[in-house]
């Protein structure tokens, strides 16, 4: 079968899907180990039988709801591409959106400063990696409870060739006795334990551990901000990604707790997704 045949037969199976084009295309890239380029180029080149019957395979699949980025195993976030896993969280456009703020606030707040910086929750480690390879001269940590998601990130650090990032384990502030950051970002999990959103698209094969946070998704955030403050040094910055209809409540939390400066800031949705503030007692 040709490139161009094998690409329409896929887009009629993945019909009325989030993208059944985007998704056939990723898919039989990645099945032939080539570029999306190629398979605009050369639509006439044949796909050998034992290439067809794998991409067949995985489009089943696709079918049946399975993320794409576990079917290849791989995602680009940032400048970066990063391997995945069932384990951890697929990486999404709007966490871009963090790390955006997090590098205006460093550029702003800290110009002259060597940074320490921790990535709390990092599962694949893409917010603490998109940070490291634009601050080359800033040191971060990424930590995360999970035992897999430390040796995916730290594959993916070595994958990308970033070398001022490491990764422990931790279950939030746990493993971190004594330590003290500049700047502390993350994504925790932030949906509703109820809700129906978790049975949709991609979400639904996802791990819940890196989704849901208790009956109103803030569980997580209310215990990093209350401890945060014990790790940050005067003047520390502290970020959180969290949900569409959350930034009301997460502002308030921050304020409760005694930083200052907060605000948040919209994603590519228009959404408010991002929420920060400052410690400013001293250390």
């Amino acid at each position: 079968m040709r490139i161009d045949a094998a690409l329409d037969w896929a887009v009629n199976v993945l019909a009325g899907g989030d993208s059944p084009s985007i998704d056939a295309k990723v898919l039989l890239a990645h099945t032939l180990n080539t570029s999306l380029t190629y398979l605009f180029t050369w639509p006439e080149k044949m796909v050998p039988d034992a290439s067809l019957a794998q991409f067949k395979s995985l489009v089943a699949q696709r079918k049946e709801g399975l993320p794409v980025a576990y079917l290849t195993g791989q995602k680009d976030f940032w400048t970066l591409t990063l391997n995945t896993s069932p384990h951890t969280l697929i990486p999404r456009p709007d966490t871009e959106v963090l790390v955006e703020q997090v590098l205006a606030c460093i550029a702003s707040e800290y110009a002259s400063k060597t940074l320490t910086i921790c990535d709390l929750g990092t599962g694949t480690g893409a917010i603490a990696l998109a940070l490291a390879v634009e601050l080359p001269q800033h040191s971060v940590r990424g930590v995360d409870f999970l035992d897999e998601a430390v040796c995916l990130a730290t594959e993916n650090a070595k994958a990308n060739n970033i070398t001022n990032v490491s990764f422990t384990k931790s279950d939030w502030f746990e493993g971190l006795v004594n330590e003290k950051f500049n700047v502390i970002v993350s994504n925790p999990p932030y949906i509703e334990a109820s809700s129906s959103y978790l049975h949709e698209g991609d979400v639904k094969f996802e791990p819940r551990t890196a989704l849901t946070s208790g009956a109103d998704g803030l569980d997580d955030i209310r215990k990093i901000i209350a401890y945060a403050p014990d790790f940050l040094h005067a003047g520390g910055l502290l970020a959180f990604e969290h949900g569409f209809n959350q930034a009301e409540a997460v502002h308030a939390l921050l304020v409760k707790r005694g930083f200052v400066r907060v605000r948040s800031h919209k994603d590519f949705g228009g959404n408010d997704r991002v929420t920060l503030g400052f410690w400013e007692t001293c250390d």
